[in-house]
């Protein structure tokens, strides 16, 4: 309860409310809220400054009866007038603080917060396959200019381990929207990729959403070569065309990709990743 004469009670309890202050702002169910939460730290802000600029002159006008431990009151005189003056500088920066959030406050009441609609947890989910930069990211932007981004994507889908690459990223945070992007940054798509670089700056990420079903021939999982052909063939003669039994293989394979098809998700892959390991949304 304020006493507005005791400021040791007074400190006390600032300090308390602004540990709580802490704790409670991590997160904001309401984001209308942030508006007078914002007030509210304005005139705290301000009062802070009046608090340091006043005992800032107090330590001035009690220098002469300050001493050190020693009983050295030199000392004692010196060591007040400095505390007052760091606490000058202190309220200085405090005012350029205040400044600042003042202008945070006069934006943050033009914002509008939109209702929050609810969707499905998985929808719209982009996660990060794979990023690269600098030196890693050299040879494939080179290939861009000679090979086309078709090909920098088609590599790049081999860092894909399905559901292990959409756990990573949710573990590390690498999901979005949208794929991030840059203002100077180009993008191309490719099937469920979407490939986002940039020349200038050296670096490349390939996104997909999370609940994409890539084309086997990007994953690795069948030949390009063959899928145009097999494609066309029925079940029966595609296995005899590849001399193997039709029957148990070719149900085991109805199976997996029944199974794809009903989780709606990235398939669950377990091979080698293409050349050394990168940075950030890698499934391992």
């Amino acid at each position: 309860m304020p006493t507005f004469t005791d400021p040791v009670a007074g400190a006390t309890e600032a300090y308390e409310a602004m540990r709580a202050l802490a704790h409670a702002s991590r997160t904001f169910d309401q984001p209308e809220d942030m508006y007078g939460v914002l007030g509210d730290l304005l005139g705290s802000v301000r009062s802070l400054e009046q608090v340091l600029t006043q005992i800032a002159t107090a330590h001035e006008n009690l220098c002469d009866r300050a001493a050190d431990d020693a009983g050295d009151r030199a000392a004692g005189v010196r060591d007040a007038l400095a505390t007052a003056g760091e606490l000058q500088q202190a309220a200085a920066l405090i005012g350029e603080a205040e400044r600042r959030l003042d202008a945070a406050s006069a934006a943050a009441g033009r914002i509008a917060w939109p209702p929050t609609i609810e969707v499905q947890e998985d929808a719209g989910r982009v996660i990060n396959v794979v990023f690269l930069q600098g030196g890693e990211a050299d040879r494939l932007l080179d290939l861009i200019d000679h090979g086309g981004a078709d090909a920098v994507i088609q590599e790049l889908a081999g860092y894909d381990s399905g559901d292990e690459t959409v756990d990573a990223a949710l573990e590390n945070g690498y999901v979005y929207d949208t794929p991030p992007q840059g203002s100077l940054d180009r993008t191309v798509q490719l099937d469920a990729y979407t490939l986002v670089y940039n020349q200038d700056h050296r670096h490349l990420g390939l996104y997909r959403q999370a609940d994409a079903l890539p084309s086997p021939v990007l994953l690795g999982l069948e030949d390009p070569r063959h899928a145009a052909t097999t494609a066309e063939l029925p079940s029966s003669a595609t296995a005899a065309a590849s001399g193997v039994r039709a029957g148990p293989i070719l149900a085991r394979e109805a199976a997996r990709v029944e199974s794809r098809r009903e989780r709606l998700g990235a398939p669950h892959i377990h091979r080698q990743q293409p050349g050394r390991q990168a940075g950030r949304g890698l499934g391992r």
